[in-house]
């Protein structure tokens, strides 16, 4: 068994991915919460002598008191596969069958709908059912590959792979948040997402020889803000995902007899609307 590491220096990685949507939360943040309130409960900042400095209004005073929430999502990502390379990565090194294989980041896209119960003061549990348009890459390279001229479904050059998919998810996810400070809170979610794919997108067949498995479960977990508005609460969050199954599905290709193991990885940024 062996496991990649080398990459190439212009693909776009986790670290990467997660710094960049990072910094679109906090932009999408910082200008949405100064947008201008109307009223329904208001404080007030005094400064010296009782001078009042400024006037927050806490909009949706009633938010909490009710069990149930209703909402909606459209959430871009990044994707790619966790990959192991199968012991033919070593045995075919310096031979006519020689070939590597590293993971891609790309983008996809995800929409769905969000029920959000309340299970105690600051406890919710989420369902947000959603479809998901993926497109995950491996970047194959040869190492001392050339075609079996006695074999006609070797390809005459190796080239990049893709794996297509839409997707329908089901995550279950238990929120725990802060205290409200006036209209922003922090939240923490955590849980698990089934997956079943109801579509692959193939188009090339020359860059869609592989074959994955049609459902996944994966372990989730992400950190985002509730930010209250007069008429809806608004939530970015940031969200990992780590699947636990293997997608591998064996075939008969230099691509595929080069893999033992793909397994999904996701990072989302997430924009409710309750």
């Amino acid at each position: 068994m062996a496991t990649p590491h080398v990459r190439h220096k212009l693909h776009l990685h986790r670290a990467q991915i997660g710094r960049f949507a990072l910094l679109g939360l906090l932009a999408l943040a910082v200008p949405l919460s100064t947008v201008a309130q109307k009223k329904s409960r208001a404080s007030a900042s005094r400064g010296k002598g009782g001078k009042v400095k400024s006037i927050t209004v806490e909009n949706l005073p009633g938010y909490d008191d009710k069990w149930f929430h209703p909402g909606f999502y459209i959430a871009p990502h990044f994707s790619r596969y966790k990959l192991e390379q199968s012991p033919a990565y070593i045995t075919n090194q310096g031979t006519n069958r020689g070939v590597t294989a590293n993971a891609i980041s790309s983008p996809g896209f995800a929409v769905g709908f969000v029920g959000d119960a309340r299970l105690g003061d600051y406890f919710n549990l989420r369902f947000a059912p959603g479809v998901s348009f993926i497109t995950r890459q491996i970047e194959f390279k040869p190492a001392g590959y050339a075609p079996d001229p006695t074999n006609e479904d070797d390809p005459a050059e190796i080239t990049t792979q893709e794996v297509g998919a839409t997707q329908v998810d089901f995550p279950v996810l238990l929120k725990f948040h802060s205290e409200r400070r006036r209209n922003t809170r922090v939240y923490v979610v955590g849980g698990l997402k089934p997956s079943v794919s109801v579509g692959n997108r193939r188009k090339d067949p020359l860059k869609n020889q592989l074959t994955t498995a049609r459902s996944d479960m994966a372990i989730e977990y992400g950190v985002g803000l509730d930010l209250f508005y007069p008429f809806f609460k608004f939530a970015p969050e940031l969200r990992f995902s780590h699947g636990l199954s293997n997608q591998y599905q064996p075939e008969d290709n230099v691509y595929s007899r080069s893999l033992q193991s793909l397994k999904s990885n996701t990072v989302t940024l997430y924009l409710t609307f309750e």
